[in-house]
């Protein structure tokens, strides 16, 4: 409960559709898992900015431009994204 008195004061809200109901945060903890057995768990970061430097070349050079995704028919997210930028 201290968490959530917490996450209150600073203005943020959780996104569950009700307490202790996160069914639909399934394809972000999907992510969180894939993150840290692609990248974090395998890397040693000697300060909080490396690690950060890390991770976002993580998600901007593999995760988005080149792992594919059964949930998006086997695409990028960045295939999905040219393709929704050349049909607007």
């Amino acid at each position: 409960m201290t968490i959530l008195k917490t996450t209150y004061q600073n203005g943020m809200k959780h996104s569950f559709s009700r307490e202790g109901n996160p069914h639909d945060n399934a394809c972000i903890e999907t992510f969180h898992s894939v993150i840290k057995k692609e990248e974090i768990y395998l890397n040693i970061y000697k300060d909080l900015n490396e690690a950060n430097k890390a991770i976002f070349e993580y998600i901007e050079s593999w995760y988005n431009r080149k792992r594919i995704h059964s949930a998006l028919r086997y695409k990028t997210p960045q295939q999905i994204e040219d393709k929704a930028i050349q049909a607007a």
